[in-house]
């Protein structure tokens, strides 16, 4: 048998983690939108200009892991289509930074608190279903072989 036939597709469950992935890819896609639209619309641009310093930067860096976040996601989907081996502790690391991301909107942002524990337990659910799946499941590695 050769090494294209031995190995699996994406498929099973490992279609939830990469449906997850996507889902989170489009919420950055639209955080990016919403924060780009904010630099266009004149008003919110001159708030942004003209209020405290601490608010103005903390709103750059919310842009900025924003992108990070963004950057890296695209990355592993493209790693993830692709089969690669190194996928598993790229999506394992993946899921720990947006556990870590939530943990900074629901200590640091100015959102309502239940938007923010809804977010963070989203994010420490899959991290408590996927990690562990991704770990031990014989269908992640033989389907991440390349």
């Amino acid at each position: 048998m050769t090494k294209e036939k031995s190995k699996k597709r994406i498929g099973g469950w490992l279609l939830a983690p990469l449906a997850y992935l996507i889902v989170t890819l489009m919420s950055v896609a639209l955080m990016l939108v919403l924060f780009s639209m904010a630099l266009l619309v004149p008003e919110s641009r001159e708030y942004l200009l003209t209020n405290s310093q601490a608010f103005t930067l903390q709103w750059y860096f919310s842009v900025v892991t924003t992108l990070a976040m963004g950057a890296f996601s695209v990355a592993l989907l493209w790693q993830f289509c692709k089969c690669t081996r190194h996928v598993p502790k790229m999506f394992i690391i993946w899921l720990l930074c947006t556990v870590l991301l939530a943990v900074k909107a629901f200590a640091f942002s100015p959102i309502n608190d239940d938007m923010a524990v809804r977010n963070l337990l989203l994010a420490l659910l899959a991290a408590a279903l996927l990690v562990p799946y991704f770990k031990r499941s014989r269908r992640v590695k033989e389907t991440f072989t390349e």
